[in-house]
C-alpha cells in the first residue's frame, strides 16, 4: 500500500522531482552540446585572414614605416641604424651565397633536439615531484631556483666541463628548459580536481595507468604552459651559448651570426640575425604550440569564437 503510493505521487513526491531534475539536466546537456558545436565550427578563409593574418601584417608594415622614417630623419648615424633596404640586401646576399638556410637550420635543429631531450627528462621529473611529497620537499625549491637562474650563467661552466662542441650546447639547453617543463607539469597536476583522482581509483586507474589516463590529461593546460616556457628557455639558452662559444666545429648558427655582425661592426648583419631569431620563435609558436593550445581548448569546449 505504502509502496504503491510512493510510486504514483505527483504533488510534492520524490519521483516527480527526480523526473524534473532529469529533464533539466538533459536540457542543459543539449544546450552545452549545441554551444560547443557552434564554438568549434570552422571559420571561413576571409574571416581567418581578417582576424589572424591581417593584423600582424599591419603591425609589421607599421614597424617598417616607422623604421624608415627614423632613418630618413637621421636620428642617429647610419652605421648604428641601417635602413630596411640595407638589411634586405644582407638577406639577399646570404640567400645567394646559400648560407641563409644553413644559419637557420643549424640553430633550429639544435634547439628542437635539445628541447625534445628536455621534454624526455622534465616530464617524468615533474610527475615525480608532483606525486611524491619527499621528492617535492627535496628538489622542488631547487627547480624553482634553477628556473629563475639566467641560462647564460651555465655557458662558462658548460664550456669548461664539456669543451666547445654540441654536447655543451645541449647541456645549456637542458639546464635552461628542464626546470620550466617540470614546474609546469607540477603546477598542472596540483590543479587536477581530487574528484577526478577518486573517480579514477574507483574505476581501477591507479599507478601508471592512473597517471596516463587521469593525471596527465587533466593537467594538460599547465603542462602545455610549461612546454611553451621550456621552449622559450631552450631557444634563449641556445642563442646565449652560440654567442659566447664559437668554434669552427660548431658551425654558424643564428647566435654566432649575431656575434659575427658585432665583431665586423655590421649592423645589417646584426639586424638580420635578430630578425631571423624572432621569426623562428614566432614560427615555432604558430606551427606547434598554437595548434596544441587550440586542441586542448577544443577538447574542453572552451574554444570560443565570436
Amino acid at each position: 500500500m505504502a509502496s504503491t503510493e510512493t510510486g504514483t505521487v505527483k504533488d510534492g513526491g520524490a519521483p516527480a522531482e527526480q523526473d524534473g531534475a532529469g529533464d533539466l539536466a538533459g536540457l542543459e546537456a543539449g544546450l552545452d552540446a549545441l554551444e560547443t558545436t557552434a564554438r568549434t565550427g570552422r571559420a571561413s578563409f576571409r574571416k581567418t585572414f581578417v582576424e589572424k593574418v591581417f593584423p600582424p601584417l599591419v603591425a609589421v608594415a607599421l614597424v617598417l614605416v616607422v623604421w624608415q622614417v627614423l632613418v630618413w630623419a637621421e636620428v642617429t648615424d647610419s652605421y648604428k641604424l641601417p635602413a630596411p633596404s640595407a638589411v634586405w640586401d644582407e638577406v639577399r646576399e646570404a640567400w645567394l651565397q646559400g648560407t641563409l638556410l644553413e644559419y637557420i637550420w643549424t640553430s633550429v635543429s639544435r634547439g628542437l633536439l635539445g628541447f625534445l631531450m628536455a621534454l624526455a627528462i622534465g616530464t617524468p621529473l615533474g610527475l615525480l615531484v608532483a606525486r611524491v611529497k619527499f621528492v617535492r620537499a627535496a628538489i622542488g625549491p631547487i627547480l624553482s631556483g634553477l628556473q629563475s637562474l639566467p641560462s647564460v650563467a651555465w655557458v662558462p661552466p658548460a664550456v669548461l666541463w664539456l669543451g666547445l662542441n654540441d654536447s655543451m650546447m645541449y647541456a645549456v639547453i637542458l639546464l635552461g628548459a628542464v626546470p620550466s617543463i617540470a614546474n609546469g607539469l607540477v603546477s598542472g597536476v596540483d590543479q587536477v580536481p581530487p574528484l577526478f583522482l577518486r573517480a579514477g581509483r574507483t574505476m581501477g586507474a591507479t599507478g601508471l595507468r592512473g597517471t596516463w589516463h587521469i593525471v596527465i590529461p587533466a593537467a594538460l593546460p599547465g603542462y602545455l604552459a610549461g612546454l611553451k616556457q621550456g621552449w622559450a628557455f631552450s631557444w634563449r639558452s641556445l642563442m646565449a651559448a652560440e654567442i659566447i662559444a664559437s668554434s669552427p666545429d660548431l658551425g654558424v648558427g643564428l647566435g654566432q651570426l649575431l656575434e659575427n655582425g658585432r665583431t665586423a661592426n655590421s649592423m645589417p648583419m646584426v639586424f638580420l640575425a635578430i630578425l631571423l631569431i624572432l621569426i623562428v620563435g614566432i614560427a615555432i609558436d604558430l606551427l606547434i604550440f598554437s595548434p596544441l593550445e587550440r586542441w586542448v581548448l577544443r577538447s574542453r569546449g572552451l574554444l570560443v569564437k565570436s
